[in-house]
């Protein structure tokens, strides 16, 4: 997602042939030659003004006011890469935010969507064990077993011993004993779709 936030000092109108790339909610009527080259900028680069194209009341829209208190202009815009038009859901200046400077600072809401493929999410190359089978009570017996032959080794750890080993220790353990008692899951092989 490309987002370019900057002071043009570039006054975008409303002119009928930049609709496409600036919409139809600018604060001014008719552009100066920056927001005539900013416009050239975003049709070359495939970005689209967003601060232009949600419907505010004007006081919501200007980015700065002049010394005299009465001349505002909207000069701040937001661009973003027309592929992720929608993903902006709102831009507005906001004046509450007074650093004793003639501009205001400009927000945007944006919404990302990251999308995972369904194949990669559910793959899994690890391995899956049985675990029906420790309803019988003769394979449980088992288990239990296995389990407790095995770790009863491990009542000799030393404390000085790395977490991590000891913790791949138990788990290689662990998954022996259900090896041997529990048996590996077998995955259902689905027979090719075919005309």
């Amino acid at each position: 997602m490309k987002i370019l936030l900057r002071y043009f000092n570039a006054i975008v109108g409303r002119e009928y042939f930049f609709k496409p790339k600036i919409g139809n909610e600018s604060l001014h009527q008719d552009s100066n030659d920056n927001g005539v080259r900013k416009v050239n900028f975003t049709t070359s680069k495939n970005l689209v003004v967003k601060s232009t194209m949600f419907l505010y009341r004007n006081i919501h829209k200007y980015t700065c006011t002049s010394d005299d208190g009465k001349t505002h202009n909207q000069g701040e815009h937001i661009l973003i890469d027309r592929r992720w038009l929608s993903s902006t859901l709102d831009v507005r200046s906001c004046r509450g935010a007074d650093c004793n400077a003639d501009y205001y600072m400009v927000a945007a809401k944006v919404r990302e969507r990251l999308a995972v493929s369904k194949q990669v999410a559910q793959k899994f190359d690890g391995e899956r064990f049985n675990l029906r089978k420790l309803n019988k009570l003769e394979v449980t017996k088992q288990y239990q077993t296995e389990i407790t032959n095995r770790f009863a080794a491990l009542k000799n750890l030393s404390d000085g011993k790395d977490i991590n080993k000891a913790w791949e220790d138990i788990k290689e353990r662990i998954k022996t004993s259900a090896k041997e008692s529990l048996v590996l899951y077998e995955l259902k092989h689905h027979k090719p779709w075919f005309d």
